[in-house]
């Protein structure tokens, strides 16, 4: 059975490594659907991958192929991997870090070691820098098409033992929840943090229409705080003011109804990046 095959990188477009990846899928079938999920992840920011395969993988359908290359790593020791999730995708990557949000978050099912002695583009063998061609490419390729099997890819890898990134915790007490700016939403400079919209709330017991305080610190030094209205989208406040909104992934972001939140306030991202939520009433 053929399935989609879907590429993300750091490589943005400004030279030809995203269009050789693309014609290594196409030599193993002309006829295979071959899509972009982004090739603008910031240089060797592996957080970044492992968050936007969360945001994207599962509203593709089940068996699509990622290949996912932000790979600082390149030619080190590191291993490489496919990675089957509990909802039936496939994720084509280096061990290191970018199933992070996808173990936590969705599951990770079973995982193979990808052979590179019979899954690599040929004559490729004395390359070591270009492996999301030679060796991503060709094995997300080769699996996508039908070509390939998931336990022909390599010996089996336990799962547990995959490289993960420490995630940000999340605390709530009576009348406050506090957690970390995971990512941005990176057009708009929306901030992303990893609060679930049911612990705000049963932190907050907020409704829409209400004012709830808001502090981001970043290693002990306050960098944010403010009165900010709890609102469905961003339209619910005057152009320039703040909202706090649940975003597509069901976390609480904070915004800027038309500008952005980020560059105004200079907010950046990271599990150092606290932000607390506390109820007025």
């Amino acid at each position: 059975m053929k399935n989609c095959l879907v590429l993300q990188t750091d490589f943005g477009l400004v030279d030809g490594a995203v269009a050789a990846m693309k014609g290594v899928a196409l030599q193993m079938d002309e006829n295979l659907e071959v899509f972009d999920l982004t090739h603008d992840i910031t240089p060797y920011n592996i957080w970044e991958a492992s968050y936007r395969l969360f945001q994207s993988v599962e509203y593709w359908p089940k068996g699509t192929v990622f290949v996912s290359v932000v790979d600082p790593g390149v030619g080190s020791s590191r291993k490489s991997l496919v990675a089957e999730t509990a909802q039936g995708h496939y994720i084509v990557t280096p061990d290191n870090g970018t199933l992070t949000h996808l173990a936590a978050f969705v599951g990770i099912s079973n995982v193979r070691e990808i052979d590179e002695t019979r899954n690599r583009l040929k004559n490729s063998e004395n390359s070591y820098t270009f492996h999301g061609r030679d060796v991503y490419a060709y094995t997300g390729a080769k699996l996508a098409s039908g070509k390939m099997k998931f336990s022909e890819t390599g010996p089996s890898y336990p799962a547990e033992t995959i490289v993960k990134l420490q995630l940000g915790s999340v605390s709530l007490s009576q009348g406050t929840v506090e957690g970390c700016i995971d990512i941005l939403d990176v057009r708009y400079g929306s901030l992303w943090t990893n609060i679930p919209r049911a612990d705000f709330l049963e932190a907050t017991n907020a409704k829409v229409g209400d004012t709830i305080d808001v502090k981001i610190s970043h290693e002990g030094r306050i960098c944010y705080s403010g009165s900010v209205k709890y609102g469905f989208s961003f339209a619910e406040v005057s152009i320039g003011e703040p909202v706090i909104y649940v975003n597509s992934l069901y976390r609480v972001g904070l915004a800027v109804n038309q500008g952005s939140f980020s560059s105004i306030y200079n907010i950046g991202t990271g599990i150092d990046w606290r932000i607390q939520f506390s109820c007025k009433k």
